[in-house]
């Protein structure tokens, strides 16, 4: 089967649309953390707005395999959540809702068509950014957690907080509210923050 004429193909296609709204929608939240002078969390956010963008460019590079010609106007036939408020607790909940509905529901399945119409690369593909898009989802739960619980910046046993500006670490309960060394306010502290 030619990849064009499959149902691999449009996906390849809705998953590059995908992805491309995952890192506009991540980079505004990254924007909605500095606001919040939560400076590491936008930063964590960041990172995940690049893997989504590095996401799109590999979808992208397999769609222009099959038409090294140009695709001068593909159709995009999927349904895209716009559920951002600016609100960055309910922002993380969301974006995690739809991570997980990537990861568990629609590559899974993108993988599946893949495999079942031959394209054995493309459904290996699909399954690697499905591992990843996992990975966001328990990342973007736990920040949203610490940021809930109050933990974000404050633990009931000593742990290492490191400023991300200057380097200095200290072993405490809570994170410094300035920076002894560069005066850089507590945003700039690097939580803790697992991502399986």
């Amino acid at each position: 089967m030619e990849l064009k004429q499959s149902k691999t193909y449009k996906n390849l296609i809705n998953s590059y649309a995908g992805e491309c709204q995952d890192h506009a929608r991540y980079a505004m939240m990254k924007e909605t953390a500095d606001n919040a002078r939560l400076y590491e969390i936008g930063c964590a956010i960041d990172e995940i707005a690049k893997n989504e963008q590095y996401h799109a460019k590999r979808f992208y590079g397999e769609i222009m395999k099959a038409c090294p010609e140009g695709c001068p106007d593909l159709r995009v036939d999927a349904g895209y959540p716009f559920t951002e408020k600016g609100e960055l607790t309910a922002d993380l909940s969301s974006a995690a809702d739809i991570e997980y509905n990537e990861s568990v529901r629609i590559y899974a399945e993108y993988e599946k068509e893949a495999r079942d119409e031959g394209f054995a690369e493309i459904a290996d593909l699909f399954g690697l950014v499905a591992a990843v898009e996992h990975c966001h989802m328990m990342q973007l739960n736990n920040i949203k957690q610490q940021l809930t619980d109050g933990t974000l910046y404050k633990r009931g046993t000593p742990v290492k907080w490191k400023c991300s500006r200057c380097g200095h670490e200290q072993e405490s309960c809570e994170a410094p509210a300035v920076c002894p060394l560069c005066g850089s306010v507590r945003g700039y502290v690097k939580p803790e923050l697992p991502d399986n």
